[in-house]
């Protein structure tokens, strides 16, 4: 009798996550047992066919039924695996299905066990299956009420990552500011029909919306096609640098570690208008090697390349023109595959010819200092008999020359292989990547020319070209570094709190109240324990742990004489200085100093004797 597994389903309950997740390992761990199995069958009925001089052919013809049965069941496990994870099939549906993979998998069993049995030396043992420790009927889903979580592909920020948030888009505003951007705001859903065709490939991705009285509307997939539909909408609009930092939705795969998300913010940034040819797009670049700079994300660069080229290339090699898109967006995929699976899927997948597939290898793997590459293609002819492709080829040596102006040449590498799968580009095109593989990261930011989009949206076409800072992979970044961080570095603060307002005595409530209201309504970022008596220890312990720069002291003897203390909890300095002054006082600790018309050495005891921070 053939060795198995016991495939019951555990009934009732929710698939949680948890469930879900140890379901699968045990599947993963089942799949290891039968494999190992599987190759101890193979061994076995290999001696005994050797031992017996048996046909090569013979011989092999026994190894592909081996092979096949370890198919089977890798396959059968990858395809248990989805359906543990697909939560919306009904509990019946899900019991069947289970159990026609288990059956699979068990038939593979019987196959090769059977021949273990017939074919193996006399003296030999028959191979064992180790059963691992946990089975499905093990696990009991959660029988508790409504899971607490968020929607697949989201997540919840604390204090901490909002801290790094609120950092990183402020440095995002003030790059966009200082080059003269302005922002809008568009709505978070689109009418279908506005983002439908924009997006090639990935338009399934977008998140449809359920009809809601007559208009099908859909969530925004980018911040792109919406600044388009709002710029055909407002006709007097002739020239804008417009910025916007928005969320955007995606029925992709998620990655929570790599920053890969279904719903993320994008920073978007665009010039729209008519200007001289490649200047919008040298300070669009220009404006993405900064960000990137001041957000000191380690080494990266940017890849440089231009739509017309990639056609001129595609024309070139024998690909008919209605099949550029799709060759665009299986080019698109080479920093995430090897060029033989990007060759397999447009053979295979796109029907491309074979020999048209090999001649553009020829050009995707040509990349180098803008200007080199550019002066060897020119020298080479490589482009020549193409139109597109030698207009392409004259805007970028005219960009080249921009790019050495602005002083990021180097920043900048010219890649035929780039190709960014969206359909509305039609001039340059480029993407920021991190170098460090530790990070593993990889696209922090990416964009072009978009000559056409909005004149899809009205009767007058506006030249824009644009790009979008991978925010969310940033923070990741960002997160990963601080973490590394050892106390006592400059690390990230949750709060902006300047001035914590204490007293190391009791019934002082109110004149800590008092004081707090004062500096408020001078601008000062102030707070205090919200507690009547607190212990001066918990109060300086909350300055230190949010790394507050000072303290006003009240104590009850300096409060008789009309006194508070003012302490830099940085320095350990302190003075005591007049109630009424005390505005002042903390405004110069702030700047630098403590006030110097009243010596610390004049501390009272009260005071004097509280905890150093």
């Amino acid at each position: 009798m053939a060795p198995t597994f016991n495939w019951t389903f555990p009934s009732g309950g929710r698939m949680t996550d948890k469930v879900v997740h140890e379901l699968q390992q045990i599947s993963e761990e089942r799949k290891t047992a039968v494999l190992a199995f599987i190759e101890e069958a193979k061994n076995a009925v290999f001696a005994s066919l050797t031992a017996s001089s048996t046909d090569e052919l013979i011989i092999s013809s026994f190894g592909l039924i081996f092979e096949n049965s370890a198919k089977q069941v890798q396959e059968a496990t990858e395809e248990l695996k989805q359906i543990l994870d697909d939560k919306t099939l009904p509990a019946p549906v899900r019991r069947h299905e289970i159990e026609n993979r288990g059956k699979t998998i068990h038939n593979a069993l019987k196959t090769v066990s059977d021949l273990a049995l017939k074919f193996r030396l006399a003296d030999a043992p028959l191979p064992t299956l180790v059963h691992p420790a946990r089975s499905f009927d093990t696990i009991k889903p959660d029988i508790g009420g409504f899971e607490l979580k968020t929607p697949k592909g989201t997540v919840d920020f604390g204090p901490w990552q909002m801290a790094i948030r609120e950092r990183v888009f402020n440095t995002i505003k003030g790059v966009f500011k200082r080059h003269g951007g302005v922002t809008i705001e568009t709505p978070v859903f689109e009418l279908r029909d506005t983002l439908t065709g924009k997006y090639g490939e990935d338009s399934k991705l977008i998140y449809d919306l359920a009809d809601q009285g007559g208009e099908l509307c859909s969530l925004r997939y980018d911040l792109t096609v919406p600044f388009a539909r709002f710029m055909a909408s407002n006709r007097t609009i002739k020239t804008i640098k417009r910025y916007h930092i928005a969320r955007v939705y995606r029925r992709d795969q998620p990655s929570i570690n790599r920053g890969r998300y279904r719903e993320f913010y994008q920073c978007d940034f665009d010039i729209a208008g008519q200007f001289d040819v490649m200047m919008p797009d040298a300070e669009v670049l220009k404006i993405a090697t900064e960000i990137l700079d001041e957000l000191d994300i380690g080494p990266y660069v940017l890849k440089v390349n231009h739509r017309l080229l990639l056609d001129g290339m595609l024309e070139l090699c024998g690909v008919p023109a209605d099949q550029f898109r799709p060759i665009c967006s299986a080019i698109d995929k080479l920093d995430k595959m090897t060029w033989e699976q990007v060759r397999d899927e447009m053979v295979n997948g796109k029907n491309l010819a074979p020999e048209a597939a090999d001649r553009i290898k020829e050009f995707v793997v040509l990349s180098g200092k803008p200007k080199e590459l550019l002066q060897k293609l020119v020298e080479e002819k490589r482009f020549e008999g193409s139109k597109n492709a030698q207009e392409a080829l004259n805007q970028l040596a005219v960009l080249f020359d921009y790019l050495e102006a602005y002083n990021i040449s180097d920043k900048c590498v010219f890649d035929l292989s780039l190709a960014r799968g969206l359909d509305y580009y039609t001039g340059l095109i480029f993407e920021g990547i991190t170098l460090d593989k530790k990070i593993g990261v990889g696209s922090i930011a990416g964009g072009g020319r978009y000559d056409g989009l909005i004149g899809m949206f009205g009767k007058q076409a506006v030249p824009s070209v644009g790009f979008s800072v991978g925010v969310e992979r940033v923070f990741t970044i960002i997160e990963t570094k601080e973490k590394k961080k050892k106390k006592g570095e400059d690390t990230v603060r949750t709060s902006e709190t300047q001035i914590l307002v204490v007293s190391p005595d009791s019934g002082l409530v109110l004149e800590r109240m008092r004081i707090c209201q004062e500096l408020w309504a001078a601008g000062i970022k102030a707070e205090l324990v919200n507690k009547t008596n607190p212990k001066m220890k918990a109060q300086l312990s909350y300055a230190d742990e949010h790394g507050i720069q000072g303290a006003v002291i009240v104590g009850a003897s300096e409060f008789q004489q009309g006194l508070v203390a003012v302490k830099n909890l940085k320095t350990r300095s302190q003075a005591n200085v007049p109630r009424a002054s005390v505005v002042q006082a903390v405004l110069d600790l702030l700047s630098g100093s403590i006030s110097p018309s009243v010596s610390s050495s004049s501390s009272s005891s009260s005071s004097s004797s509280a905890p150093a921070a």
